[in-house]
């Protein structure tokens, strides 16, 4: 009897074990996410730029509205950069006002703030509001759709070509790929989070003031995310009969910013599907590094210079994602600095560098910059110096 207890506790034993290595390594392997019907797709970390999953992703689609990410990021940027400002009021063009598809019913002539035009374009996916938008920005939609390609090209975007800036054309011209959707959400998502404060609209009424007199429309979101998945945060969703579904989804957890891209999705059940189950791979699997460089560093010496010493700084804060189980309890920082630096030095450029490891790897390293400008000493600067020191 003694013995069947000790065979049966042996075996439930080695079960209890056997369930737990299954277990852990269901967490710590960075196996690939259920199968997602979009034919083309990828998952990247917005911080850090790390590609999680791709599928297919560097294929040519049509993409329909989510065209309208750069249309947001060119706006944005010429936001930020004084060119326009939210409080500008827009007038309508009779162009922009007959734009079909998807839209917020602007009249010819008919007035709104720019700010009210975002609301349209990212709540609604408006393309009356987008043409008026890219009218105002660059005079024509035409001459916005060359800055639209500009932008492209600078983002290394190698597979995209816009030829409007809404996503209404079904044209073979007009076309970019899940992995060039991401790099635009990327840089409009981290270059400029505020996106984020119109994205998030679930619902919001305009007015709009015409011949007719004034009447209230509902702008209701179209990207369905922002009520089935509670980390949602945006971006842009797009359809027509050759793009089929497609959605770029971004979403925030516990300081991980992820980006779902879908393309070519069969119907917008799947498409939402799909973005749900990447987004919710990519915050299972993934754990953040981040090391915001806030210690002081100790000023190097400089030989030959007109000052003995100069200050230096880390160039910015250090983020590595990991994907792959390991416990970044590991990570270890070491500074590479000489003992002395030659005269002349500039500043803004490299002393050296820190350098950071997990488990004895390099994964990254961020610039340590000189604070200051340091000349060549000259013999006067010697004579100088030599003075000083007898007076003092």
């Amino acid at each position: 009897m003694q013995k069947n207890r000790k065979r049966i506790f042996t075996w439930i034993l080695l079960f209890t074990v056997s369930i737990q290595v299954f277990w852990w390594d269901g967490i710590s392997v960075s196996a690939e996410p259920a199968a997602i019907e979009a034919p083309s797709a990828v998952l990247l970390e917005s911080s850090t730029g790390k590609v999680i999953f791709e599928q297919n992703a560097r294929e040519r689609r049509s993409p329909a509205s989510i065209t309208k990410i750069m249309t947001l990021l060119l706006t944005f940027e010429a936001l930020d950069q004084g060119k326009i400002k939210l409080e500008d009021p827009v007038t309508v063009s009779a162009y922009a006002s007959s734009m079909g598809g998807s839209q917020v019913f602007l009249a010819e002539n008919e007035v709104q703030t720019l700010e009210t035009l975002i609301k349209c374009i990212a709540v609604a996916s408006g393309n009356d509001a987008s043409v008026a938008v890219a009218e105002y920005i660059a005079g024509s939609e035409e001459a916005f759709v060359d800055q639209m390609n500009q932008k492209a090209a600078e983002l290394g975007m190698v597979d995209t070509h816009f030829e409007d800036c809404c996503g209404l054309t079904d044209s073979d011209g007009h076309y970019t790929t899940a992995m060039d959707v991401a790099i635009m959400s990327r840089d409009l998502t981290v270059k400029y989070p505020k996106v984020f404060e119109y994205t998030g609209i679930w619902m919001e009424d305009i007015t709009h003031e015409t011949r007719q007199g004034s009447s209230t429309f509902t702008l209701n979101s179209t990207n369905k995310l922002l009520k089935q998945y509670q980390w949602a945060t945006g971006l842009k969703t797009g359809s027509t009969s050759k793009a089929k579904f497609c959605l770029s989804a971004t979403a925030t957890k516990d300081g991980i910013d992820l980006i779902a891209v879908v393309m070519g999705a069969p119907d917008y059940k799947a498409r939402f599907k799909d973005a749900q189950t990447l987004l919710s791979y990519g915050f299972n699997v993934s754990d953040l590094y981040l090391d915001e460089n806030t210690d002081a560093l100790e000023d190097l010496r400089i030989e030959g210079g007109v000052e003995d010493t100069v200050p230096v700084r880390y160039q910015s804060e250090f983020r590595y994602l990991d994907t792959e189980g390991n416990s970044l309890d590991g990570v270890k920082k070491t500074i590479e600095l000489p003992e002395e630096a030659q005269a002349p030095v500039a500043k803004g450029a490299e002393a050296g560098r820190a350098v950071y490891l997990l488990n004895g790897v390099e994964i990254g390293s961020v610039p340590i910059l000189y604070e200051n400008d340091v000349a060549k000493a000259v013999y006067k600067d010697y004579l100088f110096k030599i003075m000083e020191f007898y007076l003092l």
